[in-house]
């Protein structure tokens, strides 16, 4: 890697993207104008462009998993260690300003820095749109979660009235361990002047322990005498 006087410069990778097919090929300039400005930042910034990547004839709207060339760009940086992408600006990178916010959330929840040359500050400008967009995009991801979660509910109350039984969380000991339950109780009905722990040895003889092998607790010997 190349070094910058004594410093050495951290690796980056170059993503340029044209919306029009008429931008794209011999004698256009539009991907030669981008990687310029690309690479004068990365000299600025003491960045080595390490490999490029482009989009041809792709639209600012395109969700970035949709594009092949940007879809390559993450291939390789999973595996090769690289954590920075320059674009010529924040547009070049999506037009579509939900597009932006949403890409760059996608690449910095892993761990990836995106730059867009022309203005570095540009995806965590709190401009009042990018916040807007950004509380939208929260609300969103809120209502996702508390549909999910209804969702998830309304189908463990339908297995209950089906089923009679109890279908969330962790089982209960009558589900689970329903022999060392039926053997609590008879011992308390048999043997009333035996204390929770005393029970709790009892079982522990017979073999009923928890999954850890140890005597259950007073608690849950309670638990099974309520049950």
């Amino acid at each position: 890697m190349e070094t910058q006087g004594k410093r050495q410069r951290k690796p980056a990778i170059g993503y340029t993207r044209t919306s029009s097919a008429a931008n794209v090929g011999e004698g256009r300039d539009s991907v030669i104008r981008q990687r310029k400005a690309i690479q004068a930042y990365a000299n600025k910034a003491g960045l080595q462009i390490v490999a490029w990547f482009d989009d041809p004839a792709v639209a600012g709207a395109d969700a970035i998993d949709e594009r092949p060339g940007f879809a390559a760009a993450l291939e390789q940086i999973a595996g090769n260690g690289v954590r920075t992408i320059i674009v010529e600006t924040a547009n070049r990178f999506a037009r579509d300003l939900i597009v932006q916010e949403t890409g760059f959330r996608r690449l910095h929840a892993d761990g990836i820095t995106l730059i867009a040359a022309d203005k570095p500050d540009s995806f965590v400008d709190d401009t009042p749109t990018a916040v807007l967009v950004r509380q939208i995009l929260g609300a969103v991801a809120q209502f996702d979660k508390a549909m999910t979660v209804a969702k998830l509910r309304g189908a463990r109350e339908r297995k209950r009235r089906t089923t009679g039984r109890k279908v969330e969380g962790r089982k209960s000991l009558s589900e689970s361990r329903p022999e060392a339950v039926a053997m609590a109780r008879e011992l308390g009905q048999r043997r009333p002047r035996l204390s929770l722990r005393e029970i709790s040895a009892e079982l522990a003889e017979q073999g009923h322990t928890t999954p850890k092998g140890k005597p259950y607790s007073a608690s849950a010997i309670a638990s099974m005498l309520a049950a």
